[in-house]
């Protein structure tokens, strides 16, 4: 109850200061340049100031977390990764050297590029076959709205949840976890899953792309119900049959959706954490760059340099993709 208590005063608090903020700041910018009881230049002039201002007093809150929370964590992470454990000598490139010598970062370079491979195409697809499946039932809102509910889930609760399906007991034993009972329900033997090598890989994957899916959905069946019904009729004219209609016309109209869907899920895969964390902790070959990373700049004993190098490599890979990402949506944009 203290808890809850805290939590709710700290949002009255944040809304109350927020309102405070533009209002005391737009009050001010009315006294230092007013412009009502003036005439004229004057009032011309003070009325052009303010509003050439006041969108930056708006967005003033916005660019201060900015630059706190992104671009100053930025430099500080390159200045780190040229330093050694304790972030004070100048060690050069050496932990980039080391880096790329290391077994278990090859290893996680290894299993980003298979989550790369497999999530992005995997939940862009299932999100599409859903989302047009679903506009032609007449339940297919509730049906989205099942889809969509494990967004509201965070990967960690998401993470407990699949670890109840894979769960293992010895043979013998009673299976608790939903997938070993099944297996053992059809006389097979129960499987540790998520300690397989290689494919317990896709067992924490799937953990994603369930997750991911619903927002697929939802993007792109905002872009399907934007699909000119007379394309639709003049192919149905012409004799095209489901198949034709979905793959041919529909398909590639909103193919830089399709893109944009892809390319904001494999920002996501590239940054993957919480659910290698919380399912296997990168035992097992599940390693990943971020928990790589968290591993060495957090557990034992903290390496600064080598986890701040671990994470401007993780940077370097995400800006290309983010930046295709970002014209790609200026496009859409500038087409509507």
């Amino acid at each position: 109850m203290q808890q809850l208590l805290f939590a709710i005063m700290t949002m009255v608090a944040g809304v109350l200061a927020c309102a405070a903020y533009f209002f005391g700041t737009n009050w001010l910018l009315d006294r230092l340049f007013p412009s009502k009881g003036l005439s004229g230049k004057k009032a011309s002039e003070n009325l052009r100031i303010t509003n050439a201002i006041r969108p930056w007093l708006f967005m003033a809150p916005a660019l201060a977390a900015l630059a706190i929370y992104l671009v100053y964590p930025v430099f500080e992470s390159v200045r780190l990764s040229l330093h050694g454990r304790d972030g004070r000598a100048f060690v050069g490139l050496s932990n980039f050297v080391w880096m790329f010598n290391d077994g278990e970062f090859r290893q996680s370079i290894f299993n980003n590029f298979l989550w790369l491979l497999v999530v992005p195409a995997f939940s862009t697809f299932f999100g599409l076959v859903i989302a047009a499946l679903t506009d032609r039932i007449w339940w297919g809102n509730i049906a989205k709205t099942l889809i969509f509910m494990p967004m509201a889930i965070s990967f960690v609760g998401a993470a407990v949840i699949w670890k109840f399906i894979y769960d293992f007991r010895s043979e013998g034993n009673e299976q608790i976890g939903l997938l070993n009972a099944i297996v053992v329900a059809f006389g097979g033997t129960p499987e540790a899953w998520v300690t397989l090598p290689f494919w317990n890989n896709f067992a924490l994957m799937v953990i994603l792309i369930w997750i991911q899916t619903g927002f697929a959905m939802v993007i792109l069946s905002a872009a399907l119900r934007g699909i000119p019904e007379e394309t639709i009729e003049a192919a149905v004219i012409d004799g095209a049959n489901g198949f034709q209609i979905f793959f041919k016309i529909m398909v590639p109209q909103i193919w830089g959706t399709i893109a944009v869907v892809w390319t904001t899920i494999t920002i996501l895969v590239l940054k993957v954490f919480d659910i290698v964390l919380a399912m296997t902790n990168g035992q097992w070959q599940t390693q990943v760059l971020a928990n790589l990373m968290f591993d060495w700049m957090f557990r034992g004993g903290g390496d600064f340099g080598r986890g701040a190098a671990i994470a401007v490599i993780i940077m370097v890979l995400v800006i290309p993709i983010m930046v295709w990402n970002i014209r790609n949506a200026t496009k859409e944009m500038e087409g509507h």
